[in-house]
């Protein structure tokens, strides 16, 4: 695994396609129950993380621990689990206000990171997210 800076590009690549992922997902939820559109969108996600995986060539599952797969295996039902009121909540409300809550998600990472990681973040990380909050609070206010 590389460490470093490199992440930046990635997380602004995953930034932006999660915004696409809202506008598109409201538009797949409008005539289709929400778990089934989450079911179906699975289905492409797992032949476009296969084709991926195939395509540079990281297909040795032999070096996947037993502590890797359960820590995957959590996280992928916590990801459906996700999906699933993801979807159900756009299906009910305006991407506007779906979308701000669903990036609470970056607050409640930064909490869990520290009280399961020991991660310390600094003051900015921590104002920042402050600023979320009120962020969040400030697009919901009618």
């Amino acid at each position: 695994m590389q460490s470093g800076q490199g992440y930046v590009g990635w997380a602004l690549l995953s930034a932006l396609f999660a915004g696409i992922t809202a506008v598109l997902g409201k538009k797949g939820v409008e005539t289709v129950p929400s778990h089934l559109a989450v079911a179906i969108r699975t289905c492409f996600v797992l032949v476009f993380a296969v084709a991926m995986t195939v395509g540079l060539h990281q297909t040795n599952l032999a070096q996947v621990s037993r502590r890797a797969w359960t820590y995957l295996a959590l996280s992928g039902v916590a990801t459906g689990a996700s999906w699933l009121c993801y979807y159900r909540a756009l299906q009910l409300g305006p991407v506007s206000q779906v979308a701000p809550i669903d990036k609470l998600s970056f607050v409640l990472a930064l909490i869990f990171g520290v009280l399961f990681l020991k991660e310390r973040p600094p003051s900015n990380v921590l104002f920042g997210a402050s600023l979320i909050v009120v962020g969040v609070l400030i697009t919901l206010r009618k």
